[in-house]
C-alpha cells in the first residue's frame, strides 16, 4: 500500500467532495482518506452509494475556518503528512452577506492552504470557479482576463492569489463551471424543478434574455476524474509538459465539457423530456428584468414554490431534500459563464468520459431524485 498516496478532502460531504470520495474508493486510488466536514454524514442527505466512502472511521466533523481545528483535521495517529489535500470546502450558497464568504470560503481556504504548506503536503489542490473571467466572445483560458461577477467568484479570486504567495504551497488551482449529474442540487436542479412546476401547470417555461447565453458545464464523473488527474500530474509525474514562463508559476487548469452548453441546449433538453414548450422572454422584457431583476426574480419564486410544495405534498414526500424551484438572483445574471478545457487535455492529457450534456444524463439526474424520494 505504501505507494498509493494518502488523501484529505476538505468539504468533503459536499456535492464535490462526496463524489471524489466515492471515486478515489471505488477505484482504491488511496492508502487512506479522510472526509472533513462541519456537516454530519446523517444530516447531509447522502444517498447510500457513499456511505462507505463517506462516513464511518474516514469521516472527522471539523469547521476547517476555524484554526483550532487544524491539528484534528491534519494529524495522523502514524504523524505523517497527507500527500493530496483536496478542497472542496467553502460556502456554496449564494447572494449570502460579504463576511460569510470572507470567513468560510477566503478564511478557509487560506487556514488549510497555510497549514498544508507547513506539514509540506505534496499537492493542494484549490477548487475555484470560472466565473471569475471577464466574460469574452472567446472561451476564456486560464491566462484570460479576470473580473468576478458573482460574490462566490470574488472571494474565490481572492483565496487563488492569496494561495498563490505562500510559500512552499505545492497549489494547483481548478476552475469550474456548472457542475451536473446524479443528486445535484443547484443550477440544473433548479431549472429541472422549475420545469417540474410548469408541466404541471401546463404553461410555457419562458427563459430570460436569449438561447445563445453561455452556461458550460462539466459532468461531476469528469469533474472528479480531472481533479485526481491533475493532483497525480502534479505529484508522481512532476508536472509534466508545465512550462512556467509561458503558463505561469501556478498550474491553474479550467475543467469544463466539450458541449459549449448555453440555455438554448438545457431549454431544448428539458423541453424534451417534459413535454413542455420553452422558450425565451424576448429583448422587451429581458431589458426591464435587467432594471428591476429583484422584483422579476421575487415575482418568478412567488408564481413557483407554492405549486412546488403542492406537489411535493400530493406525492406524499415529508423530506424533500435539497430541491427546490428556488431562483438565485446571481445566478440570473446576463453574463455568460464560457471556457476553454484544451490545457487540461493537453498538459495533462485527460480525455472526457462525459463530453456533453445529453438527454440521457440529464434524465440520470431525475432518475437519482426520485431514487432518493426527492422527486415529486
Amino acid at each position: 500500500m505504501a505507494e498509493k498516496p494518502s488523501v484529505l478532502i476538505i468539504g468533503g460531504l459536499g456535492y464535490i467532495g462526496r463524489w471524489l470520495a466515492y471515486y478515489i474508493h471505488k477505484n482504491d486510488l488511496a492508502s487512506e482518506v479522510r472526509i472533513v466536514d462541519k456537516v454530519l454524514p446523517q444530516l447531509a442527505w447522502l444517498p447510500p452509494e457513499f456511505e462507505e466512502a463517506c462516513s464511518g472511521s474516514k469521516f472527522v466533523q471539523a469547521d476547517a475556518s476555524r484554526e483550532q481545528s487544524l491539528p484534528r483535521i491534519f494529524d495522523r495517529p502514524d504523524g505523517k503528512t497527507w500527500d493530496y489535500v483536496f478542497n472542496c470546502g467553502g460556502e456554496t450558497r449564494y447572494s449570502q452577506e460579504d463576511e460569510v464568504y470572507r470567513l468560510r470560503s477566503l478564511g478557509l481556504s487560506l487556514n488549510i492552504g497555510r497549514e498544508a504548506a507547513k506539514r509540506g503536503v505534496k499537492c493542494f489542490v484549490e477548487l475555484s470557479t470560472g466565473m471569475v473571467y471577464k466574460p469574452d466572445s472567446q472561451p476564456s483560458k486560464e491566462g484570460d482576463k479576470l473580473k468576478p461577477w458573482s460574490k462566490i467568484a470574488v472571494f474565490k479570486l481572492q483565496a487563488e492569489e492569496e494561495l498563490s504567495k505562500i510559500e512552499g504551497l505545492n497549489l494547483v488551482i481548478v476552475r469550474l463551471p456548472h457542475v451536473y449529474g446524479p443528486y445535484a442540487s443547484q443550477w440544473v436542479a433548479t431549472a429541472l424543478c422549475m420545469a417540474r412546476v410548469y408541466k404541471a401547470l401546463e404553461s410555457e417555461m419562458k427563459w430570460l434574455w436569449t438561447k445563445d447565453l453561455r452556461t458550460n458545464t462539466a459532468h461531476i464523473h469528469d469533474v472528479v476524474r480531472a481533479l485526481w488527474a491533475v493532483a497525480d500530474w502534479y505529484d508522481a509525474k512532476g508536472k509534466a509538459n508545465w512550462d512556467e514562463s509561458s503558463m505561469g508559476k501556478i498550474p491553474i487548469f479550467n475543467v469544463v465539457d466539450h458541449g459549449c452548453t448555453t440555455q438554448g441546449t438545457l431549454a431544448d433538453i428539458i423541453g424534451e423530456i417534459f413535454g413542455i414548450e420553452t422558450g425565451f422572454q424576448g429583448q422587451l422584457i429581458s431589458t426591464f428584468a435587467k432594471l428591476n431583476l429583484d422584483s422579476v426574480v421575487d415575482d418568478v419564486n412567488d408564481e413557483l414554490l407554492g405549486p412546488w410544495s403542492d406537489l411535493l405534498e400530493e406525492a406524499g414526500i415529508t423530506k424533500p431534500g435539497p430541491l427546490t424551484p428556488f431562483m438565485e438572483k446571481e445566478l440570473l445574471k446576463d453574463t455568460d459563464l464560457s471556457m476553454d478545457g484544451s490545457r487540461l487535455e493537453q498538459v495533462v492529457g485527460f480525455e472526457y468520459e462525459r463530453p456533453q450534456m445529453t438527454k440521457e444524463l440529464i434524465e440520470e439526474v431525475i432518475e437519482s431524485y426520485k431514487k432518493m424520494n426527492w422527486w415529486p
